[in-house]
């Protein structure tokens, strides 16, 4: 099944796990938007710099430290996924308190796992 999901901390450098990730879930068929620090594009998936209202996102996956993640509470909140996954070094209980009141799933978890088990 093809699920929208919003890479939160997108990076265009190879090395980085949003990157593995975005090319990761468009390998497995899924619809992928992504926001990050800089502009330009991941394997055809454009890297916003603004909070666009992506409509239909499924799940949002972050690569951001829980300090960075503050700024992002409320957009991703409004935006009403089913799940947030929190990937290692991204965990934050503040969030996933908010999280639970908006009815939104927080599963700490690696999306690279995730995909390779097919759990995702």
């Amino acid at each position: 099944m093809r699920k929208k999901t919003l890479v939160v901390g997108a990076s265009l450098k190879p090395t980085r796990y949003s990157y593995l990730a975005m090319n990761r879930l468009k390998e497995y068929a899924h619809d992928v938007v992504a926001i990050g620090l800089r502009q330009g594009e991941v394997s055809g998936i454009k890297i916003e710099t603004e909070l666009i209202n992506f409509k239909e996102v499924d799940t949002v996956t972050l690569y951001l430290n829980p300090i960075r993640q503050k700024t992002y509470y409320e957009y991703i909140v409004g935006l009403n996924p089913k799940r947030v996954i929190f990937n290692p070094g991204t965990e934050n209980p503040e969030f996933y308190k908010i999280l639970k009141k908006a009815a939104i799933e927080a599963e700490v978890a690696c999306t690279l796992v995730l995909l390779s088990t097919n759990q995702y």
